[in-house]
């Protein structure tokens, strides 16, 4: 729990006042509660045994404003701890996301998406209420139990002592309880990722089920993970309810042991009997903020779970460093002696050694997994090289922003991104992060280019059209052009194909690659493909395999000549 605070004080901070406010709300409840006890001996003496009329008048409008004051410090309380609570998640969910972003690939490849939503979302949401409800309630129980105890021992310090004796007696196997709940909510939190990660895993791939007629399948094995965490939390509520329950067995000694010496002081006349009513009370009204703050203890620990899972992220270093100079052009990139090591990869590359200027295009042949995403990658760094140095403008790659290296590389994967936005944004989207208005007359001119206005013009709405996610209505062809056309709107320095026209037809890929020879012309371009008739397209032709550029040739016939391998790939 220490560690806890201790990640989450620097966000706490920020609400100083607020917490002020929270605490003088919980103040409220906590003397409202005590007056509450205390009233019961004044009601008892001086209405029912001593007959005061003024009193009877009086007390009534006290205990009236007692509760209206109790109701009013909840408010207070339970509000601004909310607020605080929401203000953190939201400044924290935030934080999350682009500290994640700053990763590099391997992460992501390496990572589910279910998981990291289930970090952003149920993990986040556990600290919420860690803060906005366990903080809250903690705060005004521990007032009420200071005030009701300051009640109890004024009332009668020796049978305080034997009431309030459980409070350390408890102590040991609550602090058990707390440890395995800890344990059975961090399992809960990372099943949670699982079945996250499960339903994304259906949806994203929602056709190939259906076409295998696989609903049953997906369904049983959902139902599995589900069945799991269904025990799971099973196990963390029994586990949770155990406080209570070991609180009332305790409290319940402690009040028959405390009726049983009360009665007898009161039965012998030492205590009179307003005065053992008032006390019985304060003490029955002191186990309820016991029982739900042990309660509230088990219950912290998926806070603190999740709160774990959620700075592992947050406390994780940053592989690919940012560089400090901004990037205006890029007239030539080196590959010098350049090796790329991964996990799950060993020697995606080896002894790359690759020179392009501006203008050239360059063919990355080769079978799947051979390294031509990987090289890249690097241009792009998703990935930073393990060995050797990528150079543009012969400096390092690594000198450089990020932001202004993307700003001048574009790539086009046979994998399409759609966004569920209009296509003027889907088509405009490579420079709105780099803080550029959309510019309607260039988006139109990057369509025709694509070839992808013949349909877009047919749309009522137009480019303002909003596509649905992942251009589910879009054929396979028209969200590749879209793709297409992100990039030819983006006019990058370096412009890299991978696959890219794998979905065109072959009227529409002959009449796409005029326009790309044209755009070609003052960009280095790098086209990955398995398709000859793109091929021809680039200059050169370099034959990859095991992540080691096999040979490099002006045409096929040449790089077979060179490079028998070669032959692998054209047949």
């Amino acid at each position: 729990m220490k560690r806890f605070f201790k990640n989450f004080l620097p966000y706490m901070r920020r609400f100083r006042i607020h917490f002020v406010i929270a605490i003088f709300g919980s103040l409220l409840v906590a003397g409202a509660t005590a007056a509450t006890a205390h009233l019961i001996e004044v009601v008892l003496k001086d209405i029912f045994i001593n007959k005061d009329k003024v009193q009877l008048v009086v007390l009534p409008f006290v205990i009236v404003a007692v509760f209206l004051t109790k109701g009013l410090g909840a408010f207070i309380q339970s509000y601004y701890i909310s607020y605080i609570g929401q203000n953190i998640t939201k400044t924290l969910r935030n934080e999350l996301l682009e500290k994640m972003l700053s990763f590099e690939m391997a992460f992501f490849n390496k990572k589910r998406s279910g998981e990291l939503i289930s970090r952003l979302l149920n993990d986040i949401a556990q600290v919420q209420s860690a803060i906005s409800n366990y903080c809250a309630e903690f705060i005004r129980e521990a007032f009420t139990i200071i005030a009701l105890v300051g009640v109890v021992i004024y009332k009668s310090p020796e049978l305080a002592f034997y009431g309030l004796v459980i409070i350390p007696l408890a102590l040991y196997p609550l602090s058990l309880l707390a440890r395995s709940m800890k344990k059975v909510s961090k399992r809960t939190q990372e099943k949670n990722s699982d079945i996250t990660s499960r339903l994304t895993e259906i949806f994203n791939n929602i056709e190939v089920l259906k076409a295998s007629a696989s609903e049953k399948l997906e369904v049983q094995r959902f139902s599995e993970e589900n069945e799991r965490l269904f025990k799971l939390n099973l196990k963390a509520v029994r586990i949770s309810e155990l406080s209570p329950y070991t609180m009332e067995s305790m409290g319940s000694i402690a009040l028959a042991l405390v009726i049983f010496l009360g009665g007898s002081q009161v039965i012998e006349g030492k205590l009179e009997m307003p005065q053992f009513f008032s006390f019985v009370t304060a003490l029955f009204m002191l186990y309820t903020p016991l029982k739900r703050l042990s309660n509230m203890h088990n219950k912290f620990q998926i806070a603190i779970a999740a709160g774990e899972r959620i700075f592992e992220l947050k406390n994780r270093a940053i592989i690919v460093q940012d560089g400090h100079n901004n990037l205006t052009h890029i007239q030539d990139i080196t590959f010098r002696d350049v090796y790329l090591h991964y996990e799950g990869k060993e020697n995606a590359l080896q002894n790359i050694n690759l020179h392009l200027n501006k203008g050239d295009s360059l063919a990355l042949v080769g079978n799947s997994g051979g390294g031509k995403s990987s090289l890249v990658g690097l241009i792009l760094r998703f990935y930073d090289a393990s060995c050797g140095q990528v150079l543009i403008n012969h400096c390092n790659i690594r000198e450089f922003t990020q932001k202004s290296l993307r700003r001048k590389v574009a790539i086009v994967t046979q994998r399409v991104s759609i966004f569920n936005e209009s296509i003027a944004y889907n088509v405009a989207y490579g420079t709105l992060g780099f803080g550029e208005e959309i510019d309607n007359e260039r988006v139109i001119e990057a369509l025709k280019a694509a070839k992808a206005w013949e349909f877009v013009s047919q749309f009522q709405e137009g480019i303002n059209t909003i596509l649905d996610e992942n251009g589910a209505t879009l054929s396979g062809g028209q969200r590749q052009r879209i793709a297409i056309a992100r990039v030819l709107y983006q006019n990058p320095d370096v412009l890299i194909l991978d696959e890219a026209t794998s979905a065109l037809d072959n009227k529409t890929e002959a009449n796409f690659k005029e326009t790309l020879r044209e755009i070609m012309k003052d960009k280095i371009t790098l086209i990955i493909t398995h398709r000859f008739s793109t091929v021809e397209l680039a200059d050169r032709i370099a034959f990859i395999k095991n992540g080691i550029i096999k040979g490099i040739a002006n045409n096929k016939e040449e790089l077979l000549h060179i490079c028998p391998e070669f032959n692998e790939i054209i047949q």
